[in-house]
């Protein structure tokens, strides 16, 4: 039987909301040392591992926001539809991670972040994440309106994060350039 993939927050739920509380730009939500078991040949984090610590990082989010195990029992949740992945920067087995996000846009169904993963120590970002998540009722399998209470909050967010520059990676096409 085979092992299913589990972020470091299952089980986690999530904090409650206060309308009150100021919204950090950007968030920064997670933290982790490079695993052992993300490291491959080349004694540095594998590519697909990059993506599964954007993932850690997104569902940090998610808890912020207040989905968490008991909202997707009741059949919602959100997925990536789209994601864009820039390395920049190798990282070693044991070193450091320290992620942020940002909400560049959102919709009643849709959610347009952007990641930022940095050395925990040095503060050189090692990778980008620009991602499209769309909230799905996962028993129609298909897209589905945000509930108001989340929309409300993600708005939150993303006037929060609107005084943020535009970083340079979202929305560039990949091509080779002549």
């Amino acid at each position: 039987m085979m092992e299913r993939v589990c972020t470091p927050y299952e089980g986690s739920g999530h904090r409650p909301w206060d309308d009150a509380a100021e919204i950090p730009a950007p968030l920064r939500l997670h933290r982790a040392p490079v695993s052992p078991r993300w490291v491959d040949y080349n004694g540095h984090m594998s590519e697909s591992c990059y993506l599964l610590v954007f993932g850690d990082n997104s569902d940090a989010f998610f808890r912020y926001l207040g989905i968490d195990e008991q909202y997707r029992q009741n059949g919602r949740s959100l997925y990536t539809v789209e994601s864009h992945l820039h390395n920049r920067r190798e990282v070693a087995e044991g070193e450091p991670l320290a992620l942020s996000l940002r909400v560049l846009d959102t919709d009643a169904k849709r959610v347009h972040v952007f990641h930022e993963m940095r050395h925990g120590d040095t503060d050189l970002l090692l990778a980008t994440a620009e991602q499209m998540l769309v909230h799905v009722d996962t028993a129609a399998g298909r897209s589905c309106e945000l509930p108001d209470h989340l929309q409300h909050r993600l708005r939150a967010i993303h006037q929060a994060h609107a005084a943020l520059p535009v970083p340079d990676a979202v929305g560039r096409p990949m091509g080779i350039r002549r």
